[in-house]
């Protein structure tokens, strides 16, 4: 969701960098929101995030002398209020940090994990894999929570103030509240059905048994107090302690309405699991792009082995001077590539072997890229290749689907006054999560786990996503870092929008790299998704215009996609300079700040 909310003391005014004083309206009113704009210039650090109250929670850290990371975890506890439907702490995502001294990427994985009783069943009823809906919606789906991790790991290794601390702007707007939009009214809406399954879900999203009504101020004390606990206790209140026991007993036996005649499956999570849960450190991916270091998340994401391997097949392609027919041509044709080849080889590498070092080498992509004609279009779904072999145009076995992934993530960027920068995506997967919320607690709980597959595609190949016990679901999430040959930031971005997430940070990168569009401008640039389908997805400005025709007159075939992707950024310019950009009008448009105009 991406809406403009209302409150802050401390409000940025982006247009002019200035700070003022938000007025407060009558006791029940909603206050003014701050000012939502799309691209922010200036020094001492910048953030972008979807959410105008979430990116001046983290400006307002900045401000006060946090560093990235601190404004990172700022931000994101903020999202986790004004944007429940999209992340929170029940559910989990990938953090990429820049350490500016050692110029240096560093990585957490902080994806959900499915309980240790887990199997490749976990899905499978009566001898048939659920219905996704039924699976959805139920304590089945609900990973462990590892985004609470993440917090206190990222702050543990690269930050400066303690967890309550950064909390604290989060706690402000859950007490005292955020406007309603026809977007968060309209989500609420569509998810209305299902939120009325379970009573506490009813309670804190259909206030007075009602959608929230636009202009209205929403309030969640709830949550406001969850933070306070977690800022004083930490973490361990939900690893070990009580906060852990009530999302168990939540999963466990979902609170449902009887009257509902919803079969809200449960769950096997256990205290066990949350114990043992551990946010990992671990080694970015690598990919050279121009003469340009491209970092990003590893497995159990697929998005840096995707966008890596794709980029490095577009490497031998000049799009700086390629048609916008032909640079869209072999986008998509990057793209399908390696989809084929996520389908087949990304899993969780604890319990996969995942050949990432193969998928990110050029030799392949090189081996792949052949494939590739002007004139002519491969069909899909595409066979994948063997990393492990390459072989020129070579395929290895049957083509695997993309499995469906939930579009309504959030991402947002930040960088400091040092030069230090992270690209954080964060989720609890669909809109609205599994619809369960933990009584009391104000948040709900995740539906990650329906990003395995529920069943093998074909029992005579081996698919590395499914089910497993404390086994992670592959993501497509994909924050990405780039850095120039001396090892400093030239531009960090992400998006969420589930295995669309993929193609959008491609086709932003490549906008901006190869095809020298400003940030923003890349960021707004109409989108194409090409996933290994039989059909590419396009946004209306590429349906209902004539590149559509001439991309079909090659071979391609198409079907709309109202909108994909959701991106944020921050660019470093010259003599200690950021650009912060975001969305222009998808999902309402996101919010780049600065924390001052000038130096």
């Amino acid at each position: 969701m991406r809406r403009p909310v209302a409150r802050k003391l401390a409000v940025l005014a982006v247009s002019a960098a200035v700070v003022s004083v938000g007025a407060a309206g009558p006791p029940g009113t909603a206050r003014p929101a701050p000012a939502k704009v799309p691209v922010a210039v200036g020094y001492g650090g910048a953030v972008a995030s979807v959410d105008a109250d979430a990116t001046a929670a983290g400006v307002e850290v900045l401000r006060k002398g946090g560093n990235a990371v601190d404004a990172a975890v700022a931000t994101a506890a903020a999202l986790g209020v004004t944007e429940p439907y999209s992340a929170g702490i029940g559910g989990g995502g990938y953090f990429v940090y820049y350490d500016a001294r050692t110029r240096s990427v560093h990585t957490i994985d902080g994806r959900e994990t499915a309980p240790l009783t887990a199997n490749s069943r976990l899905f499978v009823e009566n001898g048939k894999a659920l219905a996704f809906a039924d699976a959805v919606s139920s304590g089945l789906s609900v990973g462990t929570p590892g985004t609470p991790a993440t917090w206190q790991k990222a702050l543990d290794e690269w930050g400066t103030e303690r967890l309550g601390k950064v909390l604290e702007p989060g706690e402000r707007i859950a007490r005292r509240g955020f406007t309603v939009d026809d977007t968060f009214r309209s989500q609420t809406a569509s998810n209305e059905t299902r939120f009325r399954y379970f009573p506490d879900t009813a309670k804190l999203f259909l206030p007075g048994g009602q959608l929230p009504v636009v202009g209205s101020s929403f309030k969640n004390p709830e949550l406001a107090r969850t933070y306070e606990e977690l800022g004083r206790k930490g973490i361990g209140t939900i690893y070990h302690g009580d906060l852990g026991e009530d999302i168990v007993a939540t999963v466990n036996k979902p609170p449902v309405d009887p009257a509902s005649g919803w079969n809200a499956r449960p769950g096997e999570l256990s205290a066990r699991d949350l114990a043992a849960y551990r946010a990992k450190l671990q080694a970015p991916t690598k990919t050279s792009y121009r003469g340009l270091g491209v970092y990003s998340i590893a497995p159990s994401s697929s998005g840096g082995t995707t966008v890596g391997e794709a980029l490095n097949i577009l490497e031998r392609t000049d799009l700086s001077k390629a048609s916008q027919v032909q640079y869209l041509h072999h986008f998509i044709e990057s793209s399908r590539i390696a989809f084929a080849d996520r389908g087949r080889w990304v899993g969780d590498p604890d319990f996969e072997n995942v050949p990432t070092d193969g998928l990110l080498s050029q030799k392949y992509a090189d081996s792949r890229a052949c494939l590739i004609k002007d004139d002519a279009v491969l069909t899909s779904p595409l066979a994948p290749g063997d990393p492990r072999h390459p072989a020129a145009c070579g395929t290895a076995g049957k083509a695997a689907p993309t499995t469906y992934e939930g579009e309504n993530t959030t991402h947002l960027t930040v960088a400091d006054k040092w030069g230090n920068v992270v690209s954080y995506t964060l989720t609890i997967e669909q809109t609205g999560g599994s619809g369960i919320t933990v009584p009391g607690r104000g948040f709900l709980l995740n539906n990650e786990l329906t990003d395995f597959s529920f069943a093998p595609a074909d029992p005579a190949v081996h698919d590395p996503n499914l089910p497993g016990p404390g086994k992670r679901p592959r993501s497509s999430i994909s924050p990405t870092i780039v850095l120039d040959k001396d090892g400093k930031p030239v531009v960090a971005l992400g998006s969420p929008g589930g295995a669309t997430i993929i193609t959008t940070v491609l086709q932003t990168l490549t906008g901006f790299l190869d095809r020298h569009l400003p940030l923003v401008d890349a960021i707004a640039a109409p989108r194409a998704s090409q996933r290994n389908a039989a059909k590419t997805e396009l946004e209306p400005a590429l349906y209902n215009s004539d590149l559509r025709a001439q991309l079909e007159a090659i071979g391609h075939s198409f079907t709309l996609n109202p909108e994909i992707g959701a991106t944020t950024g921050v660019q470093r310019l010259p003599g200690g300079k950021w650009l912060a950009a975001a969305e222009k009008v998808r999902r309402g448009g996101g919010s780049a700040m600065v924390v001052s105009p000038a130096p």
